[in-house]
């Protein structure tokens, strides 16, 4: 811009009708000659996560007014993956990552605006705006919409699961069923536990691009709406300043992220967002990045569902800060943040105003103390982190199991296969009693590339909720999971059944050993005998000949994501 102003200023001069289509939306002369700033949200009544951010564009507008700059508010809702579960829609879920990306990019740049404040509170919508703001040669922060209240007993809403499959089998009343269907979502804000909204809020802050102490802010105080006008009158200094994420961002910052996300147990998730993430900046982050990151980082947060702590508490014992401050002798301190100040800077900043001490005394209302919740890094609630990648014949470019909530009995499993082809058919199996004890339960063609990789919570939670199978039995998939998931499920197998990994020749009553120690996940058996790697090779090899991939319905846009995607080791992005 050679004209030496600011970007809004300069493209009024390229096209004065632009400046007479804001007139119409009621912007004045005033308005137009000031700093214009893009506030996107994935405001909609989609799901508690959002409906409440329209709200939050409102405080961020006036904190942008105060700085006098001119807001505009822009809206992609986003879907809920807990209301496309156990349909089609949940085939919709992580292309939407990509959809959404494109559309707060075409936001960005179709209009004069010189800089953006992105709101999000959820699964899909965080990281496609992450993933937008790294893409954007402009200044951008991110607000995260908060965490729902916790609901009686710290009730959360993946309680309905379980009860949804009681009521079906007769041993719930509908009334109980309703009692949970009101209270355990009682307000708006991201779900109650370290799933992938709550991490990827997680994660947002722990990489610098959202206000130190936003993440999981209680959404129904009017902390998180503080947060939001702060943000309005930071993104203005930020304008004024050229503080770029895209130019600051360095692989310290995700190094710094999956430290924070090993200290909270964070979603498997994770593993294909921030790897996207980070590609936007030329970064390469692996599966073997977050296995290293867990060997080294303890479980510092016994968070629900595999724990004891709602999202809310945690945050009110100091959140993502706090456990910074546990990790500060690993962490990349000098990392710069959407601030304009390092993760130190901050985190004194908190300190020296008073901040933790704020947020800690709503314990008092529980009783509790923020070390009841925040565990010191010399005794963890577990030494090393949950992620684990395992590698083997079965999985040649590997597979992740995240082991909160799963037996150690387990741990070192023998079993053998049933192999199903969609969750839908492996459910029924579960569901109809036709699954035993010593089951390896797959389920394959769920990968990016053939449907879309939708996660398999439905069958988690069915396995979970047998208790005469949950200790017995494991689930294998190349598609995903919800940041939900409890009990033995392994994942993100690579490569995928429809790119020819192994997992697409299995067949039932192969023999499958995990060993979780040793990071192995391989067959060892063909048709419940024995057999050396060498047999078994060559058995998959003589399969693979006459193997026919099954065809999935699909849609125009299914249909591109699959044709489009990467690897799910490489983020599962579109590869344009």
């Amino acid at each position: 811009m050679s004209c030496g102003c600011s970007r809004s200023q300069y493209l009024r001069k390229v096209n004065y009708q632009g400046d007479g289509l804001r007139a119409g939306t009621q912007w004045d002369e005033t308005d137009l000659g000031k700093l214009q700033i893009l506030i996107d949200t994935v405001h909609g009544d989609s799901h508690p996560g959002s409906s409440h951010l329209g709200g939050l564009a409102d405080e961020a507008k006036i904190g942008v007014y105060q700085s006098q700059g001119k807001p505009a508010v822009y809206a992609v809702t986003d879907i809920c993956d807990g209301i496309a579960m156990a349909h089609d829609g949940m085939n919709y879920s992580l292309a939407s990552r990509e959809i959404m990306s494109y559309m707060f990019e075409i936001h960005a740049l179709a209009s004069p605006f010189d800089g953006s404040v992105f709101m999000a509170s959820c699964d899909k919508s965080i990281p496609a705006q992450l993933m937008t703001m790294l893409r954007l040669d402009m200044p951008t922060l991110h607000v995260c919409g908060g965490s729902m209240l916790s609901g009686p007993n710290y009730m959360s809403s993946e309680i309905l699961y379980g009860a949804g499959d009681k009521y079906a089998k007769g041993n719930l009343s509908e009334q109980e069923l309703m009692y949970y269907s009101r209270n355990c979502c009682p307000s708006v804000g991201a779900c109650q536990f370290i799933g992938t909204a709550s991490t990827m809020q997680c994660m947002s802050e722990a990489l610098g691009l959202s206000l130190p102490g936003n993440a999981l802010a209680a959404a129904y105080t009017t902390h998180l709406t503080r947060f939001a006008r702060r943000a309005g009158r930071q993104i203005i200094d930020n304008v004024k300043n050229s503080l770029i994420p895209r130019q600051f961002i360095s692989k310290k910052h995700f190094l710094n992220a999956l430290m924070v996300h090993a200290a909270l147990g964070g979603s498997t998730n994770a593993l294909l967002h921030i790897p996207a993430i980070a590609r936007e900046v030329g970064i390469v982050i692996d599966p073997q990045d977050f296995d290293a990151v867990n060997r080294e980082i303890p479980v510092l947060v016994s968070l629900k569902t595999g724990g004891q702590w709602p999202t809310d508490l945690f945050w009110y014992a100091g959140g993502v800060p706090a456990v910074m401050r546990e990790l500060k002798d690993s962490l990349y301190l000098d990392a710069m943040t959407v601030t304009g100040k390092t993760v130190r800077e901050n985190l004194e900043q908190l300190a020296a105003t008073g901040w933790f001490s704020e947020v800690n005394s709503y314990l008092t209302n529980y009783r509790l103390t923020a070390g009841d919740i925040v565990k010191p890094r010399v005794s963890p609630v577990k030494p090393q982190g949950n992620i684990k990648i395992l590698t083997g014949n079965l999985a040649p470019e590997g597979a992740v199991i995240k082991l909160s909530g799963v037996d150690e009995a387990i741990h070192n499993f023998i079993g053998t296969a049933r192999v199903f082809d969609s969750e839908e058919t492996a459910v029924a199996a579960l569901l109809a009693g036709d699954i035993g004890p010593g089951t390896a339960l797959f389920i394959r063609f769920e990968g990016p590339k053939a449907s879309g990789m939708p996660e398999m919570l439905r069958t988690t939670e069915a396995l979970w909720n047998m208790t005469e199978l949950s200790s017995s039995v494991a689930l294998f998939t190349d598609g995903r999971f919800s940041g939900a998931t409890r009990g033995p499920a392994v994942g993100h197998i690579a490569p995928e059944g429809v790119e020819g990994g192994p997992i697409a020749y299995l067949e039932d009553d192969d023999l499958i050993k995990m060993d979780v120690a040793a990071r192995t996940l391989d067959i060892i058996g063909l048709q419940g005998e024995q057999a050396t790697p060498e047999e078994v090779a060559a058995a998959l090899a003589e399969r693979k000949k006459n193997k026919v991939f099954p065809e999935k319905e699909t849609t125009p846009l299914v249909r591109l994501y699959r044709k489009l995607a990467r690897k799910c080791t490489e983020g599962a992005g579109f590869d344009v």
